[in-house]
């Protein structure tokens, strides 16, 4: 039950929760306070003491207002609401002194600091302080820590707000840094000089206030002001992370999260954010057709006329659809192909999800939904490398005093959790204790991973977490490891054999599908962005745009359809997507019914409504699945190396770094003798 008090904020009366706290409650109010330590997806450290106010008839001295709550005001002698104020003199003279304070040691870095231009320090420096020091004293200096390959350090200018401590501590559950000394000798260090072991760390450059963390491999390339900023959906994970792509002419120079409470909030992983390099490297720029057994570049009109030629003549044509295609591709394949009596599949990693059953391949709950789960079930996943920002979410829940059980592969998923068992025994297990009153009436989800599906007996399993779901009243969650997979099977990019119809194809039509093998025999028309597996088995390639090359939808783990947008253009003769699809649809005498991207959505969306309503999670009605034979083997994690998932990431040299480290940190160290 809400406490609701009143309070008087700089002559504004407003009614908020009792448990806020005043620098909160004067966002409500529409009043800025200052800050650098408070966070307010972090504990309260209350240590920079920049969101000093003043409080009438309490103390003669300001108040931190991150760390005192609405409910410890008194109110007036009359029994007024109490009163705050955030620009009396008092405060004035408090916030220049604590930025006087700060400035002591803070080195003149600026014009070589990469934070300079988006500084913290530097706005409220310019709105709050003075102009003047009165210190003469020589300034302090730290040594710099070794962090990673991905944060740089300049400890010389921390300020000690903790945030970085605080993130690495709450958010990512690893506690290799922390705050050691006292006064002039306090400093932010890392335990015995180590690196850190996460894959949220690049988060801390954005929560630095200072230029004290900054992007290792960012360093020095651009400033704030030289970039263009584009609002867009990332495609490295099946969340869809919100965020923001900085070009500087037509290079991608960083990736940075945007906020966005239901999906990431205001964090994205390591590869979303690091994998940029990995767009300048191996790109196809221009179209290659094989003859005698060797690729050599070609123009557009040969290419375009070579795959007609192979699909005119095809008698078991077949798509395959990869796992960073936008729907509208998929959607434009799929038409192309089954124009012309093939098949299109989606599922390449062979997972048992059913075509058409939306309530069983994306599920019933919202991300959302493990905020206030009081119980949470993995299934053969491991979200912490599957999905990094949502594996946050659980630890929080967890955190909060939610239960968290895993039927899988036992793996440091920064919580604790009672491991049911590894194999489907122990699903078994779970689905023989069905559920009482006690477990039904508390808010509870059932998370599960592709590799619990991607075994024979997959959709046996995904019968069985339905049935788990039902018995306790979870909601279920399908965690996909693709971020193309949820669109292209509401397109319907799906067939009854599965992949193995693609086995016993003639004519492949390869649309980004880098991680499959395809036999010899078949005719291989590749499309894609990078030369990566699927264009070495290619006979025809054409060069297509990356996911920050062309507008294009995105539907995420939990069914909502988000839409990235361009930032740039595809290298030399590359094109979009759906436009190569509708021109060679041109050359094979069927164009499509479509000449621009928006007759595309048009079409789409009749077709398929729900995904003209972006941003938005349909509700998914329940179909179950029938019970199947559960086998004996054991669960896998979907994923093997975080690091080299898709070819933008294979193609990244930063990426292949992490790969080798992630490898070396896991090897036993062998003691010397």
């Amino acid at each position: 039950m809400s406490d609701l008090r009143k309070i008087n904020i700089d002559g504004t009366e407003i009614e908020v929760d009792g448990a806020m706290t005043l620098i909160q409650a004067c966002e409500v109010a529409g009043v800025e306070i200052p800050r650098f330590c408070y966070h307010e997806r972090l504990s309260i450290a209350g240590n920079c003491r920049m969101c000093l106010v003043e409080v009438v008839g309490g103390p003669p001295k300001p108040a931190a207002s991150c760390a005192m709550q609405v409910r410890d005001l008194r109110p007036g002698p009359e029994g007024q609401a109490p009163q705050v104020k955030t620009n009396s003199p008092m405060v004035k003279k408090a916030r220049e002194g604590v930025m006087e304070f700060l400035l002591i040691n803070h080195p003149l870095d600026c014009p070589i600091c990469d934070q300079g231009g988006e500084c913290d320090l530097q706005d409220q420096a310019m709105a709050y302080g003075v102009d003047f020091s009165r210190y003469r004293e020589a300034k302090r200096a730290s040594d710099d820590l070794d962090l990673g390959p991905l944060v740089e350090t300049h400890m010389t200018r921390c300020i000690s707000c903790t945030r970085c401590v605080r993130f690495t501590t709450e958010v990512a559950g690893i506690t290799q840094m922390g705050q050691t000394g006292r006064g002039e000798d306090a400093e932010i260090t890392s335990y015995l000089g180590e690196t850190l072991d996460s894959n949220l760390q690049g988060n801390i450059i954005d929560l630095c206030p200072v230029g004290a963390l900054v992007s290792k491999p960012y360093a020095f390339t651009a400033r704030p002001w030289e970039l263009t900023k584009t609002e867009s959906i990332d495609v490295m994970d099946a969340l869809g992370s919100n965020i923001r792509i900085d070009t500087k002419g037509r290079e991608v120079m960083r990736f940075l999260p945007r906020n966005h409470d239901g999906v990431n909030e205001e964090w994205i992983s390591d590869k979303t954010r690091f994998v940029w390099d990995g767009l300048r490297r191996q790109r196809l720029d221009q179209p290659y057709v094989r003859e005698n057994g060797k690729l050599r570049p070609a123009s557009w009109s040969e290419a375009l006329a070579a795959a007609s030629a192979a699909l005119g003549s095809a008698k078991t044509p077949a798509g395959v659809v990869g796992d960073l295609a936008p729907v509208e591709a998929a959607f434009a394949l799929r038409q192309l192909i089954e124009g012309r009596g093939g098949v299109v599949e989606c599922r390449t990693d062979r997972a048992k999800l059913p075509a058409g059953n939306r309530g069983a391949y994306v599920g019933t709950a919202r991300i959302q939904d493990i905020d206030t789960a009081e119980r949470i079930l993995l299934i053969g996943t491991n979200p912490r490398v599957e999905a990094p920002v949502l594996n946050s979410r659980i630890r929080r829940a967890w955190a909060r005093g939610s239960d968290i059980a895993l039927v899988g592969q036992a793996a440091d998923l920064t919580y604790e959790y009672a491991h049911v068992g590894t194999d489907r025994a122990a699903l078994q297990q779970v689905v023989d204790m069905g559920g009482d009153d006690e477990i039904r009436n508390r808010a509870s989800l059932v998370i599960v991973g592709q590799g619990a599906l991607q075994e024979a007996d997959g959709a046996a399993v995904l019968a069985a977490a339905q049935q788990v779901a039902e018995a306790t009243a979870s909601g279920l969650l399908i965690l996909h490891t693709a971020a193309g997979r949820v669109g292209a099977m509401d397109v319907g990019c799906t067939n009854d054999r599965g992949m193995d119809a693609i086995d016993d194809a003639d004519v492949i039509y390869n649309l980004g599908a880098d991680e499959i093998e395809i036999a010899e025999g078949a005719f291989v028309i590749y499309q894609g962005s990078h030369g990566d597996r699927g264009a070495h088995r290619a006979d025809v390639i054409l060069p297509g745009a990356a996911y920050t090359e062309e507008a294009g939808l995105f539907v995420n783990t939990e069914g909502r359809p988000q839409l990235a947008l361009r930032s740039g253009f595809p290298p030399g003769q590359a094109k979009e997507n759906w436009a190569i699809l509708r021109a060679l649809s041109a050359e094979l005498g069927e164009a499509l019914p479509y000449d621009s991207l928006a007759q595309l959505r048009r079409a789409l969306v009749a077709e398929v409504p729900h995904l003209a309503k972006v941003d938005d999670v349909p509700e998914n009605e329940v179909q179950p699945l029938p019970e199947g034979s559960l086998g004996s083997a054991s669960f896998r994690c979907a994923i093997s190396d975080f690091y080299l998932t898709n070819p933008i990431a294979r193609a990244s040299t930063l990426m292949a770094e992490l790969s080798a480290a992630s490898r070396a940190r896991g090897q036993e160290q062998v003691a010397a003798e």
